[in-house]
């Protein structure tokens, strides 16, 4: 029996995916689809795929899963033109940072028996930072010690939610179960509002005059706090995906000016103290935090188990959907 997994959108995420489970001892049939029929011939030299259609309609056809990794701006162009081909079981896991809005979308697009689950990974803490050589790179690790947060429209199967769980311990996280509205708020606490943040940054210090010289001096401090912005989820429509989660990021924004009221109001007073509890309080939390993300150390309940081959199959049978033979 094989699984055919379609792959759609051949970037550090979707090619990631596919390295993961290049040497997996379950039988997955990786295909791959992205706009830049170069990068389709780069993935397959990389190993990350089995095969390469370009033809969106044929490379989704005989999909038992789906894999969307495409830039937010196009989730819902590219769920219009796959609905009508998917057979019934199939299941899309979409990895985009927005649950609500592409609930609603499929709900409104999907015909019945197919099934979306945002499927949206943390990646290993070690591809974490910016400066260190080949963490932007597509890797196998990438998921390793992350989560995957997975949400679904309500009364979608059972056996679909199991199967975005099975996958996430396959590709080295652990699912974590969100209800969509939820989900929201903290990718735009922590995700979106970051974004944000560099970009105002870069803006308040590029309009400076000073900026011709003082871009001589900018170091490591300047590259991470804008690096956000090289990670912009929008490929043509630059800020949709900020607009689709306008409430949120606007409820963040507010505190988020708030705090920088706060602080600035200590700088304008010359309050010593309260300054330097201020930095010890955030220094404390992140140090707190960065500790349990390089170890994973979230829940004292067990991780859990991985799956084995006949329960990963038997999830697609009980969606209806029929795994092919290997001859």
């Amino acid at each position: 029996m094989t699984i055919r997994m379609t792959i759609i959108g051949l970037g550090r995420i979707g090619l990631s995916i596919g390295l993961a489970l290049k040497d997996n001892p379950h039988q997955i049939m990786r295909i791959g689809n992205d706009a830049d029929p170069q990068i389709e011939q780069k993935a397959l030299k990389m190993g990350a795929l089995d095969e390469a259609i370009h033809n969106l309609h044929t490379a989704t056809a005989d999909a038992d899963i789906v894999i969307l990794a495409v830039p937010m701006d196009e989730v819902r162009e590219t769920l219009t033109t796959i609905a009508p081909n998917l057979k019934p079981g199939a299941v899309i896991l979409d990895t985009s940072p927005l649950k609500t809005l592409v609930t609603r979308w499929a709900k409104d697009l999907l015909p019945a028996e197919r099934y979306l689950v945002s499927f949206s990974p943390s990646l290993n803490p070690e591809c974490l930072y910016p400066l260190v050589p080949g963490s932007e790179t597509p890797r196998p690790d990438l998921f390793k010690g992350g989560v995957f947060v997975i949400t679904s429209p309500p009364h979608t199967h059972s056996d679909a939610l199991k199967l975005a769980s099975d996958l996430a311990v396959l590709l080295g996280g652990q699912p974590y179960f969100a209800d969509p509205y939820e989900a929201d708020g903290l990718m735009a606490a922590v995700h979106g509002l970051p974004q944000l943040s560099a970009v105002a940054l870069l803006t308040a210090i590029t309009r400076q005059p000073g900026w011709r010289e003082a871009r001589k001096l900018a170091g490591q401090a300047f590259v991470e706090a804008t690096e956000p912005i090289t990670h912009l989820d929008d490929h043509t429509h630059l800020g949709e995906s900020i607009l689709l989660n306008r409430e949120n990021l606007l409820r963040l924004l507010d505190n988020y000016i708030a705090t920088l009221q706060e602080m600035r109001d200590y700088l304008e007073t010359e309050d010593r103290e309260s300054l330097a509890a201020f930095l010890k309080e955030a220094i404390q939390a992140r140090t707190i935090w960065w500790q349990q993300r390089q170890k994973g150390d979230w829940e004292t309940t067990p991780p859990p188990e991985i799956p084995s081959s006949g329960q990963f199959f038997a999830r697609l049978f009980g969606l209806g959907g029929k795994p092919i033979k290997k001859e």
